[in-house]
């Protein structure tokens, strides 16, 4: 049977991912240290650990035949891959926020608002989509903070419990995507390794 590389995620996806794995019967090597490249308690399969944005790019390219990753990052990059299983952990949701007492959904006088945000592509097609015009700022971390240095009016940010957003005098105004873990595989990957993807799937569905 041939071997399955899949990538998971650091971050907050690891440690669910691994334990979904376990319970499948491919348990990463405990012993791996600082390797990225990590051998499993089942021969057949390996594991790839990598940044959470860069999970879809090594499935879609084929240096991973699987991987796990959020539906936000998924949706942001576009990525041309299958998503075979809905994996249960891992949920939040993307969100439009803004101070208390911010205008929303439009600023007087016409003024264009300014979103910071981590997913660009996502917020600008949300905006889009509700004809609303919108100066994209993108940052990469530390989204909460932008509207208090008046970097921009409203943010698209991930959240959970909303503890953060409240902390910082952020309110929720949309919601733009629930998200969760997911199952993602190389198109060309299915087919040409096609009973060892099919022996994981199986596996992973029972447990």
């Amino acid at each position: 049977m041939s071997r399955l590389r899949v990538a998971l995620a650091k971050g907050r996806l690891y440690e669910p991912s691994v334990e979904r794995f376990r319970r499948a019967g491919a348990a990463p090597a405990a012993d791996a240290g600082r390797r990225l490249l990590i051998p499993s308690s089942d021969p057949s399969i390996e594991f790839l650990v990598v940044k959470p944005g860069d999970v879809p790019v090594y499935v879609e390219s084929g240096a991973a035949d699987l991987g796990v990753t959020g539906t936000d990052i998924l949706r942001e990059t576009g990525a041309d891959v299958l998503e075979p299983l809905e994996l249960g952990f891992g949920f939040c949701r993307l969100v439009v926020a803004a101070p208390a007492d911010a205008p929303y959904p439009a600023l007087p006088g016409g003024i264009t608002a300014r979103v910071a945000t981590k997913y660009p592509r996502l917020a600008q097609a949300h905006f889009g989509g509700t004809g609303r015009p919108v100066d994209i700022i993108q940052v990469n971390g530390s989204v909460e903070v932008a509207p208090l240095l008046n970097l921009s009016h409203w943010i698209v940010d991930l959240v959970d419990t909303g503890n953060t957003l409240r902390a910082n005098g952020l309110v929720e105004r949309e919601t733009v995507l629930q998200c969760g873990a997911v199952l993602v595989a190389n198109r060309a990957s299915q087919k040409l390794k096609l009973d060892a993807y099919l022996d994981l799937m199986e596996r992973l569905e029972r447990v």
